[in-house]
């Protein structure tokens, strides 16, 4: 009579997994886009990179004032008193305004400084992406962490449960005399080892889960499982160079990088331009009210107006604009040399990420045909247990393997699933609606 329940436990496990059973019934479950949405207004790694993209384009407004007119006002106003003896004494005054401006006609270095300003735009952008790609990444990684960390406590607590009943069934033949007191014994260690592993596996789950509320900024956080049955969509397109190329292009390390190259360049021109001239047109207006002087009484008002231009040339300093243009130069090769090592971490780190999600696609078929097998043979060797042809040893090893593999599954897909993100990442078209096909895998 026991057989048959412990069967349609097996059976029915899958399904109350994926339909969240485990799960506590006064914890509303939250999708990935939803935790995802909380992370973005919480995680402090995120805030700080999205204030520096501010700050960014805000220095980059400042190097634009290089370029455009400055202008100042001035003003003064002063009191002399005179005393000369034995005459009486005399009081005058003076005040005075005047208004100064000047344009840059040609000043190379600020035209390049500008340029930068532009450049640190572009940059900005490609950290803020890199930033927000990394969130993604990360928060469906903790996701998937306590769902599996989940699977595998349920999994042993039902590997528990058919290893207790293993364990009476032993103890009930031994008592009638049809088995040995090794039977009892091998399932007594079993179950020992099973309750030694439930522990440590509840621990993971804890661990796990808080990690996830760190990152989210939520308390006792219920991820959403997958809906049975899965689906693991295939890598598209099915060409690892695609996905390379794909990545030379858009990937975040290499724009910045890029970028990096594109600065230094414009910093070498700014120390060459050490060599050439700077020309400025200048104008002021003047204004002086005298109220007498020192040898009259008598009031004056002086107005002066000019515009120029000003030419600088500079004709030697000290080595200095030499020895700057040999260290940009330098910095130049370096920037080169930068960006190439971005471009093979990247075409690299594309491939790996590639290949891990078709050898995980692969394993998920194996271990779903393991699991098949594995549940065939045990209720092949519950079978034979009954019938006096298998001994205890072989449905205790049947059911650590059927949920041992059973963990094993649940465990690739989800690797599987955050594997096509960090492919996404390591090109660079991964964003927050590539999450919306994985939350439509989850159950309601």
């Amino acid at each position: 009579m026991s057989r048959p329940n412990r069967l349609s436990t097996f059976r029915l496990l899958p399904l109350m997994l994926a339909l969240g059973v485990v799960a506590s019934p006064s914890v509303r479950a939250q999708s990935l886009v939803d935790l995802y949405t909380a992370a973005l207004g919480y995680d402090t790694t995120y805030q700080s990179a999205k204030s520096q993209h501010d700050a960014t384009l805000a220095k980059a407004d400042q190097a634009r004032a290089a370029i455009l007119p400055s202008a100042g006002l001035a003003a003064g106003i002063s009191s002399t008193n005179q005393e000369v003896q034995p005459s009486a004494g005399r009081t005058y005054g003076t005040q005075s305004a005047a208004i100064s401006a000047s344009q840059p006609l040609y000043r190379p270095a600020n035209w390049a400084s500008y340029e930068q300003g532009k450049k640190s735009v572009v940059l900005a952008q490609a950290q803020l992406m890199q930033a927000e790609q990394d969130l993604i990444v990360r928060v469906s990684q903790a996701y998937f962490d306590v769902l599996a960390a989940t699977d595998s406590l349920t999994y042993l607590k039902s590997l528990k449960a058919a290893v207790s009943e293993q364990l009476a069934s032993a103890k009930r033949n031994f008592e009638v005399g049809t088995s040995t007191i090794t039977d009892s014994r091998e399932a007594q260690a079993r179950f020992d080892l099973v309750v030694a592993q439930e522990l440590a596996a509840d621990n993971d789950l804890l661990v796990k889960s808080l990690a996830l509320n760190q990152l989210v900024g939520k308390q006792d956080t219920s991820p959403k499982p997958l809906k049975a049955p899965v689906v693991l969509a295939p890598v598209e397109p099915a060409d690892v160079g695609q996905w390379v190329n794909q990545s030379q292009s858009t990937n975040p390390g290499i724009q910045q990088a890029d970028v990096a190259l594109e600065v230094a360049r414009l910093e070498t021109q700014k120390a060459q331009a050490g060599h050439k001239p700077t020309i400025d047109l200048v104008g002021s207006y003047s204004a002086i009210n005298n109220n007498g002087s020192s040898t009259g009484v008598s009031d004056s008002r002086i107005n002066v107006g000019t515009i120029g231009v000003n030419f600088t040339l500079p004709l030697f300093a000290g080595y200095s604009t030499q020895n700057r243009i040999r260290e940009t130069l330098a910095l130049e090769e370096k920037a080169m040399a930068d960006l190439e090592t971005a471009r093979r971490s990247v075409a690299q780190g594309t491939r790996t990420a590639y290949f891990g999600v078709q050898s995980g696609q692969a394993q998920v078929k194996a271990l779903q045909a393991a699991e098949a097998s594995s549940q065939s043979a045990l209720e092949a060797n519950q079978l034979g247990y009954q019938v006096g042809v298998r001994i205890n040893i072989d449905v205790l090893n049947s059911q650590s393997q059927l949920f041992d593999t059973k963990a094993k599954l649940a465990k690739a897909r989800y690797d599987v699933l955050v594997g096509g993100l960090k492919l996404r990442q390591a090109t660079g078209t991964l964003k927050a609606d590539d999450l919306q096909a994985i939350n439509n895998q989850l159950a309601p």
